[in-house]
């Protein structure tokens, strides 16, 4: 993508992805975002995008050795990392929507881990010291002759990291690399009040859902024609006993055709693992290095996130959800489904009609401007920070306790004025 569609891109909430062959390359992880966070709107980095960031740190530094300290910002949003070494080595590893640094010296000491969250832009990038990016919040630096570093890259800041190897509490089996332990996680627990809620929200719980995020979930259910707000226990029920009947119909079916029938007719939780699949294994078709076009390949991949024509609705925790057809039976109460328009292009080979008359001299009025379209970022951040005044960068005040009314305006002015021509005289009081 090009520098200024990436910049402009990120200011509107674009995530960064971590491409294993084009480190920092902005594509948006799903418009990502993430727009949706969990506050996402804010969208964020999902599987996927750990999964290739890992993939990257061990390509690129696999054979690197590092040396020194570890260099932390100022506005990092993670700590101090305690660790030197002459010579090091690096390699990562992810789960879900964590991500694994592991700093081994290749001498006497001990190894640091450190564990990262991207939070809505986070990615890694290997580059010349000499050149750091902006906001490369953790740096590590190599021992060549000019020397490199690998960085910590999160433009919106709301990626961290902690020490220590533990994943964080309370996070299930990842959908990618522990897909049994996740199945058997969710179908073991229905009866969690979490599956109470509408599966698009209940897809977002980390605790059953490690790695879906916002984009991967319109995905998911747009494959399959579930509406969104359908009971998520209604939904899992309904699959745990298809998949009894079908043993007990076909018992004897060998393992082959099991999966056959599984890759023809995948249920909700086998998506969320090939899905996710399909991303990270089309990643060279989808972003080859040096293409400008990364973007739009992605875009062109996805099938309802953001897609023109599909309808979108706030979930109860404020986040976008899109989709095609009913929402169901669960969806919000006052809200209507609002569907995404293409945007039209301005035929840049139509006639432009000359104007001569007199009033062609004057300065002409600026023509009304077609609102912009709202990201999911946007949308999100809006419902979620509270209302402000209605002046650009002025905030609300409260109405004063004092009972006696205000003095007008106009008399405020006048006072004013005779205080500066009276100078010499007393202040107005």
């Amino acid at each position: 993508m090009h520098r200024s569609r990436r910049s402009q891109w990120e200011a509107r909430g674009g995530v960064a992805w971590a491409c294993p062959h084009a480190p920092g390359r902005a594509v948006a992880a799903a418009g990502r975002a993430a727009l949706s966070g969990p506050g996402p709107g804010a969208a964020m980095p999902e599987c996927p995008e750990l999964h290739l960031a890992g993939r990257y740190i061990n390509e690129t530094c696999g054979g690197v050795v590092f040396s020194g300290g570890v260099e932390r910002s100022a506005v990092g949003r993670g700590p101090e990392v305690p660790f030197s070494s002459e010579a090091y080595r690096i390699s990562a590893a992810s789960r879900g929507k964590e991500l694994r640094l592991r700093l081994a010296p290749l001498g006497p000491g001990a190894s640091q881990d450190l564990v990262f969250r991207f939070g809505m832009s986070g990615s890694f990038r290997l580059c010349p010291a000499a050149q750091l990016p902006r906001h490369a919040h953790l740096r590590f630096f190599t021992r060549e002759n000019p020397p490199r570093a690998l960085c910590f890259v999160d433009v919106r800041r709301f990626g961290s990291w902690r020490l220590g190897d533990a994943w964080q509490p309370g996070r299930g089996p990842c959908v990618l690399s522990e897909y049994q332990a996740f199945r058997e996680n969710v179908l073991k627990n229905l009866d969690d009040k979490a599956f109470d809620k509408p599966i698009c929200e209940a897809l977002l719980n980390q605790k059953f859902f490690n790695g879906i995020g916002n984009y991967l979930r319109a995905e998911i259910l747009y494959r399959l024609k579930i509406p969104p707000f359908e009971k998520a226990r209604t939904v899992l029920e309904a699959l745990k006993e298809q998949e009894e009947a079908r043993r007990k119909k076909n018992p004897s079916l060998t393992l082959s055709k099991k999966l056959k029938l599984k890759r023809e007719n995948p249920d909700l939780l086998e998506l969320c693992h090939t899905v996710p699949m399909e991303v990270i294994t089309a990643e060279k078709k989808l972003f080859e290095p040096g293409d400008s076009n990364n973007y739009t390949a992605f875009k062109n991949w996805l099938r309802c996130y953001l897609v023109p024509g599909m309808s979108s609705l706030r979930d109860r925790n404020g986040r976008t959800i899109w989709f095609q057809g009913e929402p169901g039976p669960m969806a919000p109460k006052g809200q209507t489904s609002r569907k995404k328009r293409a945007q039209l292009k301005a035929d840049p080979e139509a006639p432009t009609p000359e104007v001569t008359t007199r009033t062609s001299k004057r300065r002409p009025r600026a023509a009304a401007k077609p609102p912009k379209p709202v990201t999911e970022e946007e949308e999100e951040e809006a419902a979620a920070k509270p209302r402000k005044g209605r002046s650009r960068g002025r905030k609300a005040t409260a109405a004063p306790d004092s009972s006696e009314p205000e003095p007008p305006v106009k008399a405020k002015r006048s006072r004013r004025t005779t205080a500066r021509r009276g100078r010499g005289g007393a202040p107005a009081v």
